[in-house]
């Protein structure tokens, strides 16, 4: 054989070694990632033909697949879809996206490994393949008390069992109608998507765990208060600064209180006054009293920073890292570039509720297969332990008064005791300021954690407070858990 035949053997050899190797790769290494495409027809076809599995509110599927007679076999329906939609999602011709259909979606496609018996056993009785069920922790009565208080308001509410974590309500406002992108008229799918796309209210954004994030206002201060009791240097008698404007240092700039007026006599006030009035110079002072670290060592304790998942992705709340006196003076009331989801602040409603022990959120009760038989079931978990059970005690006490006899009235239920406090955070020069309230009830057996925010005060724009706009929904979120 000569030369040049020989390189020609060897180059036809290793053409069918890269063959070879390019086919085995892709059929063992890479069909999984191709098959997961988007643009995928094939895939896409496949998917719409097996019946996804249901997304269940208490009896209710607010997310089910019913049979169509066009290519697709299948299409997504969503029962009272706005009030849902954030935590659904859609299903669509761009895949699943955002809420549960995105983040379960090998579950509800029949693709986890958790249904791999159950593959195997349909392929072996024949049975059609479907995907599982998900059975979620929201209470439907409480996710429309909250829907009814926001009405046409921009805001978010969370409602959390303090004692599991289990979340019952998620409602961010607006919303949109996921229906609408679930359609199998491409072009009326892509209208839709771009007119919310472009909406400047941002309707696909969940407020209540993303997006741009909120200042907490003076709910924050339920923070700064555990951070003084734990250091043990506290009590709630403990006689503390309250002027009417607190000095501070490295700026000319003073701290007002809401009403310039000091917060007791002789500008002093208790630290448990100073919740009840909801007094920004006594906190300013204390915040900067108990220093930086202290202060973020506490919300950390609270779940600040942490990569929650629930089983969306959470953006993490945050205290800024640098803060000079006056910086850590406004952080300590909620201001300055203090950031929070509102699930955050219903986890620090939580917590003090449970004695000091903050429980991980979860939104999936259970997984169950086609036949509703339990495939997984939720475990509460401990997140941390933000306070002592005395601490948590000592504010519940505090929290309950601003609700008898101070800024958080408007959450009174006769013959239940409720913990609260308000909030009313400054964020943009010229813009109304965000309503917040945060609650738990009853407060000697604790069933509900909430936080609620509503945008540039509501329809009350600038003459709003926490406890006029905010508590009144919290309220009626109560109310709907205790019936």
């Amino acid at each position: 054989m000569n030369a040049p035949i020989r390189r020609l053997s060897t180059f036809v050899a290793l053409l069918f070694g890269m063959l070879l190797v390019s086919t085995t790769w892709i059929q063992f290494v890479s069909a999984k990632d191709l098959n997961a495409r988007e643009d995928n027809r094939r895939t896409l076809l496949s998917s719409y033909a097996q019946q996804r599995g249901q997304i269940l509110v208490g009896n209710q599927a607010v997310a089910e697949s019913t049979p169509t007679d066009d290519e697709f076999k299948y299409i997504r329906n969503y029962a009272n879809g706005p009030a849902y939609a954030h935590v659904t999602g859609y299903y669509s011709f761009y895949g699943a996206n955002g809420g549960l259909e995105s983040v379960e979606n090998s579950l509800l496609s029949g693709r986890s490994d958790k249904l791999f018996y159950r593959r195997v056993s349909d392929l072996f009785t024949g049975r059609k393949a479907q995907g599982a069920n998900l059975q979620l922790t929201i209470n439907p009565a409480v996710q429309q008390a909250a829907i009814d208080g926001l009405g046409s308001q921009r805001g978010a509410a969370v409602a959390l069992d303090p004692k599991t974590g289990a979340i019952l309500a998620m409602v961010s406002n607006p919303s949109y109608d996921p229906n609408a992108l679930a359609s199998h008229d491409l072009k009326a799918v892509q209208t839709a998507y771009k007119a919310l796309d472009e909406d400047t209210m941002r309707p696909l954004v969940n407020r209540a765990i993303g997006g741009n994030l909120y200042p907490p206002g003076s709910t924050f201060k339920i923070v700064t208060a555990a951070s003084a009791l734990s250091t043990g240097k506290f009590t709630p008698d403990s006689k503390i600064p309250g002027p009417a404007v607190l000095d501070l240092p490295q700026t000319t700039a003073g701290l007002a209180t809401d009403d310039k007026q000091p917060c007791g006599p002789n500008d002093q006030t208790t630290l448990a006054d100073a919740v009840r009035t909801s007094c920004n110079s006594a906190f300013g002072w204390l915040g900067m009293e108990l220093g930086a670290d202290q202060l973020r060592s506490q919300a950390a304790k609270f779940g600040f920073g942490d990569q929650l998942t629930v089983p969306m992705r959470v953006t993490p709340s945050s205290v800024p890292a640098q803060l000079n006196p006056p910086q850590l003076a406004q952080s300590a009331i909620g201001q300055y570039d203090v950031r929070v989801t509102p699930l955050q602040v219903a986890m620090i409603a939580a917590g003090v509720a449970n004695r000091g022990t903050v429980m991980k959120p979860y939104l999936v009760q259970s997984v169950l297969a086609p036949d509703l038989s339990t495939i997984d079931s939720a475990k509460p978990q401990e997140l941390s332990q933000a306070v002592t059970p005395q601490v948590a005690t000592q504010l519940t006490a505090m929290m309950e008064e601003a609700v008898n006899n101070g800024t958080g009235g408007a959450a009174k239920i006769p013959g239940v005791r409720v913990a609260g406090k308000t909030g009313t955070a400054q964020h943009a020069a010229g813009a109304a300021p965000h309503a917040w309230f945060m609650t738990f009830a009853p407060a000697d057996d604790p069933k509900i954690a909430i936080a609620v925010v509503v945008e540039d005060g509501g329809q009350l724009g600038n003459e709003a407070f926490g406890g006029t706009v905010a508590a009144p929904i919290a309220r009626a979120m109560i109310e709907a858990a205790l019936r």
